[in-house]
């Protein structure tokens, strides 16, 4: 009984020692930091969260990914906790180059980069910039190359926190979280400070630079309701890239994608992970 015992404490206790091995790095260079949070062994992912949010996002895909073997490097954006550099006169290349630092750093020199909504934009700007680090890009709800204008407004409605909760939870609704889907937990974590920033920095970059996402493969990553990309855009980037492009669908959930359906959108980045050439 003693074995079986041991087995069952140690099953019980596994969600409490995975998140004890998180620990938080700042990763310096050229006056920059940025404060990452790291942890878990194996073949490097870094995850980028989506506009004017943080890499908190992620804390469930994490531990998903971290069980099944890889390390998770998680970058916080300029203007958040401890990450510090200029937000003003500043690009997608800019934020390309924080992206790199962090996998020179702490990724061993190459790693997979996988990019949420904005966050995907940023992916692909740094395998454009920096293809010798990145093994593969998984760009994630990311908006056709067309889409909804209009969305941009419900956007900037969810993560304002002086706005009625009942105008961000429908916002949020609209813009993020699919019928089934609980869009509360999306109350909190906005950083509206960074939010004209970020923009600013991808419209400074025409979209034919960042759009390719260099030539490593690519995983397009939906989500099965989402308003950023509709049924008649599915195939879009597989039919620019071809055989390059593998596309994944996660149903019923829609731009928030991560909080929504986190197990399977670790098990989707897992499997293709394993798939890719070795680091």
């Amino acid at each position: 009984m003693r074995p079986l015992a041991a087995i069952i404490l140690a099953l019980c206790l596994w969600p409490v020692a995975a998140h004890a091995e998180r620990t938080r790095v700042l990763v310096r260079y050229a006056g920059i930091v940025i404060e990452t949070i790291v942890e878990g062994q194996g073949p490097v992912v870094v995850l980028l969260p989506s506009l004017a949010r943080d890499s908190e996002d992620y804390d469930a895909v994490a531990d998903g990914l971290v069980r099944n073997g890889l390390r998770v490097l998680r970058p916080q954006p300029r203007g958040v906790g401890k990450s510090t550099g200029p937000l003003e006169r500043i690009t997608l290349h800019d934020f390309a180059r924080d992206v790199a630092e962090v996998i020179r750093q702490q990724g061993a020199g190459r790693a997979v980069v996988v990019g949420h909504a904005y966050g995907n934009w940023v992916a692909r700007m740094t395998a454009v910039d920096h293809p010798a680090l990145v093994r593969g890009v998984a760009i994630a709800a990311a908006a056709s190359r067309q889409y909804d204008q209009s969305l941009r407004g419900e956007i900037d409605k969810a993560g304002d926190p002086a706005l009625p909760e009942s105008v961000r939870l429908a916002a949020l609704r609209k813009a993020f979280f699919a019928p089934a889907s609980d869009p509360r937990p999306w109350l909190a974590g906005w950083h509206p400070h960074i939010r004209e920033a970020q923009r600013a920095a991808a419209a400074a970059v025409p979209q034919e630079q960042w759009w390719p996402g260099g030539v490593a493969p690519l995983l397009d990553l939906q989500a099965g309701q989402d308003p950023f990309r509709t049924e008649s855009t599915r195939q879009e980037i597989k039919r620019e890239f071809g055989d390059r492009v593998t596309v994944v669908v996660i149903p019923n959930a829609s731009h928030a994608l991560f909080p929504e359906h986190p197990q399977a959108v670790a098990t989707a980045l897992t499997e293709w992970i394993r798939r890719l050439p070795a680091p």
